[in-house]
């Protein structure tokens, strides 16, 4: 084995080459010192009974494409199989690893693994550089702006950013010198694997609706940001939630993975808009990205705030327990089509309209079944393409109406919301085909439908389609009376708690 140092960029959710400073950074150390360069990814050994099917595809096909993008400047991508907590400090001693770069990141199962590095990497007299580049801004610096509380208004996350420059970005494409090529650059036991050899059967999936990598990213954000026209005029909530073909960009998978910048993103989108009348945020696409920003401040802020208990901004609220029913709305077999129909397409597709995951969210939450958004969001973090770890748990809570929002008694029906942009139910028809024939005026409510008509169409309410689990009407009705009481209580706690004058 060879004693010269090496230099690693540990990647994580920064699957590219563009705007990378911190892999930069690494690259330049390597030349500057004739280290070897080893760009390293972990893949957990039982990643196939974390995450679902299609976001696991995802995440092969965006590490295939970052490995033949690093390919392209004379690097390749090392595939560590384990835990990064464990194997790291075991390659730090074989490589004689002298400088170790990597992003900022919030999530604490990522923290976990990072502090056991960090004090390895002290220890052993490592240089270790971290780069804030998943986010447009550094989240920790606007907490320091407002003394380190958390902003709990998009307005309020708004006004702290207001006047911070962001950053331009950068690109990598100079060539490493052969000499940072490590000893090991073509063994095979660190190849991209397929997902065969992580003992996936591909074939169980539908088709690739939304290739992983850097290479779409970019493809797909220039493709959006030639229509200047659309950019400027888009308002998210006049966007479908059960449009046939996307109504919004979908480029939320590649800047959750880190395949797009999010500084990128910005940049693009103030050159469309700057001089031309624009929608502003929260509705613009630009307002999209900043609930993003928003989020990640929430919860480098927030502690356990992926957990209703010990999070100091969620309201305590006595979520029941029901298995069946949270089976029911996770596999699309509640008996309300719109709400099977988008969660089946979550299912098979990995990705959802935002005003979908309204629907579906509040239905499971205060709407209708009663059931924690903590069980929510882990069916979310499986099956997203675009799970990321923040927005899942604000989105859950604000949905929930448990932080963030709390208008509550703003329920989403489960028959109404949909008709109102999808009068005939292609959607459902699409997603739901047991009801495929349905007449236009029964899809919402196949229920309603007279037994010759439900022949007709071959397909019985109760055999080939569920009955209704819950009767919205009227069980909405008691959960709001439920969320008063529990906003109640912990009104009464929070005032308890107060120091008396």
């Amino acid at each position: 084995m060879s004693k010269i140092p090496s230099v690693i960029h540990w990647f994580r959710l920064d699957l590219r080459l563009h705007d990378n400073l911190a892999l930069r950074n690494a690259i330049n150390e390597a030349e500057n010192r004739q280290h070897f360069l080893r760009p390293l990814y972990f893949i957990e050994e039982d990643i196939k009974n974390k995450i679902g099917g299609n976001r696991l595809r995802f995440l092969i096909q965006s590490l295939q494409d970052l490995d033949s993008n690093l390919r392209k400047i004379n690097s390749r991508l090392f595939i560590i199989k384990g835990n990064a907590s464990k194997k790291l400090p075991e390659l730090l001693e074989k490589w004689h690893v002298k400088y170790l770069s990597v992003q900022v990141d919030i999530d604490p199962e990522v923290l976990q693994h990072e502090e056991v590095i960090d004090k390895v990497c002290e220890e052993k007299d490592i240089f270790v550089v971290k780069r804030v580049q998943h986010t447009v801004y550094d989240v920790h610096n606007v907490l320091k702006k407002n003394n380190g509380a958390i902003p709990l208004t998009y307005q309020k996350f708004l006004s702290l950013v207001k006047d911070n420059p962001v950053r331009d970005t950068i690109e990598i494409t100079k060539k490493l010198s052969d000499c940072c090529k490590s000893p090991d650059f073509d063994l095979k036991e660190y190849d991209v694997p397929t997902l065969a050899d992580l003992g996936f059967d591909e074939s169980t999936l539908g088709e690739t609706k939304y290739p992983g990598g850097e290479t779409e990213a970019i493809k797909r954000l220039n493709f959006y940001m030639a229509k200047k026209q659309w950019v400027c005029k888009f308002e998210k909530p006049n966007s479908s939630p059960n449009s046939i073909e996307p109504s919004t960009t979908v480029l939320s998978p590649y800047l959750s993975h880190g395949c797009l910048s999010s500084k990128l993103f910005y940049h693009k989108l103030k050159e469309v808009e700057n001089g031309v009348p624009h929608t502003d945020p929260p509705v613009s696409l630009l307002g999209q990205l900043m609930w993003r920003e928003f989020y990640y401040t929430a919860g480098a802020g927030t502690e356990n705030f992926d957990k209703m208990v010990g999070n100091k901004v969620c309201t305590q609220i006595p979520w029941e327990k029901n298995d069946i029913h949270l089976k029911a709305w996770a596999e699309g077999m509640t008996g309300y089509p719109f709400v099977d129909a988008i969660m089946r397409q979550l299912k098979q597709e990995g990705w959802i309209h935002h005003l979908a995951r309204h629907m579906v969210a509040c239905f499971l939450t205060r709407g209708d079944l009663w059931i924690s958004w903590e069980e929510g969001a882990k069916v979310f973090e499986s099956y997203l393409l675009d799970y990321d770890w923040s927005l899942n748990a604000g989105n859950w809570m604000w949905l929930s109406a448990s932080a963030f929002f709390y208008k509550y008694f703003r329920v989403y029906s489960p028959i109404a919301f949909g008709k109102k942009t999808d009068k005939e139910g292609l959607y459902i028809k699409k997603y739901v085909p047991e009801l495929a024939k349905y007449p236009s005026e029964y899809i919402y409510e196949p229920w309603k439908a007279p037994q010759s008509v439900q022949r007709a169409a071959g397909c019985i309410v109760g055999e080939g389609y569920p009955k209704r689990i819950v009767e919205h009407d009227k069980i909405h009705k008691e959960n709001m009376q439920k969320m008063s009481q529990a906003y109640k209580v912990n009104k009464e706690k929070k005032s308890l708690k107060r120091p008396r004058s």
